[in-house]
Parts: structure tokens; C-alpha cells; sequence
């Protein structure tokens, strides 16, 4: 495995250095242009989800885990939790922080159903619920896959972020935006409009 010298023995890497793809294994980085989001986007979400104190930011279908661990490095003093169904992407995960030793990120293997999203107070979705449309790219065949489980999935959130306090944020990559429920407000878009920020009023 190469490692990148200047981010493991640096507190604070610059941005530039923040590309942690050579942690992975090449099956892992193969599905970085589909299924991680690129550095530019996690920087901007982050400045919006972590911009406060005491943020507590969960990235909803977190793979590999580049997102949270790259972000805990954008945000030291924020905590970043990646909720993943796939067991050996969270072993993955988990792998890559103890190399890392962030200890501002945890990773939960579960289905983000079973959370308690009123844990958290910001959000960041890189709409993992895709994988269920016929035609998509997915990442492998290890979980079950349909139309109804993407209705099922983004009309749930919809619901749990609708009974969210106001302040809640929410960073939306590449979504429909299904999961945005009335009562949030359209902040700000980037990257072409697929970067979309939201924040309950």
C-alpha cells in the first residue's frame, strides 16, 4: 500500500493533500469516480454542514468512508459519523481511520433506518438510494436491490429529516431531491447544480 507521508504524520494537511484514494485497495479506488464524492465537493459541503461549533454531521450511506475521514481533517473540532449497510466497507472504513488515527469519526454498520437521525444536526447525502433504479451503477450484489426500496428509503428520510429542528442542514450530491421535505430552504448549489445546500427554518 502507498501512503501518502504528509497525511499520516500531519495534524493538518493542506487541502492538496487531502486525496486519500492511495489508502485503498485498487477495488475500492476503482469506484471512485461513481460512487465517492470527488475532494471539491466534500470541501464546500463541509464548510457549509461544519461551519458551526458542535456539529455532529452523518453521512447517510458513507461507503468507504473517504467523506467522513477527509472532512475530519477539514473540521477537527466537528464529529463525523458514516452510517453503511456493507459490512466490508465499513471494515474498510475502520481500517483506513486507525491507520489515520481520527478519532472525531466513527462508522456504524447499519441501514440508516435503524438510527436515530435526531442524533445529528447536519447531514450529507450522496444519494446512495440510486443503487435501486434499473440502469444504475451499483457497487456490488451483496444487498438487495429494487424500485420500491429507493421510493421506500427516500420517503423515509423525508419523513425524519420533516421532524428535525430548525437549523438542520443538509448537503445533497447528485439527488433528485426526494428526501428534501417542505420547510427546508434552498440555500446555495454548486458544482453545476449537483452540490445543493438546505437548512430548516
Amino acid at each position: 500500500m502507498s501512503l501518502p507521508v504528509t497525511i499520516l504524520h500531519s495534524k493538518q494537511p493542506s487541502q492538496d493533500e487531502l486525496d486519500l484514494s492511495p489508502l485503498y485497495p485498487i477495488s475500492i479506488q476503482e469506484l471512485d469516480k461513481l460512487h465517492w464524492s470527488p475532494l471539491p465537493v466534500i470541501c464546500r459541503a463541509v464548510r457549509f454542514l461544519a461551519e458551526s461549533d458542535g456539529a455532529n454531521v452523518l453521512d447517510i450511506g458513507s461507503g468507504s468512508g473517504k467523506f467522513c475521514l477527509t472532512a475530519s481533517y477539514l473540521r477537527p473540532d466537528a464529529i463525523f459519523y458514516g452510517v453503511e449497510q456493507r459490512g466490508n466497507l465499513v471494515d474498510q472504513a475502520n481500517l483506513v481511520k486507525d491507520l489515520l488515527d481520527r478519532p472525531n469519526v466513527k462508522f456504524l454498520h447499519k441501514n440508516f433506518t435503524q438510527l436515530d437521525l435526531r442524533a445529528f444536526n447536519s447531514f450529507y447525502f450522496y444519494n446512495s438510494f440510486f443503487e435501486n433504479l434499473p440502469g444504475s451503477g451499483r457497487i456490488d450484489d451483496s444487498i438487495a436491490y429494487s424500485t420500491e426500496l429507493y421510493r421506500y428509503y427516500s420517503y423515509y428520510l423525508n419523513k425524519q429529516l420533516e421532524g428535525m429542528p430548525p437549523g438542520t442542514k443538509v448537503a445533497t450530491y447528485c439527488s433528485w431531491n426526494d428526501e428534501i421535505p417542505p420547510g427546508y430552504q434552498f440555500m446555495e448549489s454548486h458544482m453545476d447544480g449537483l452540490l445543493k445546500f438546505w437548512i430548516k427554518d
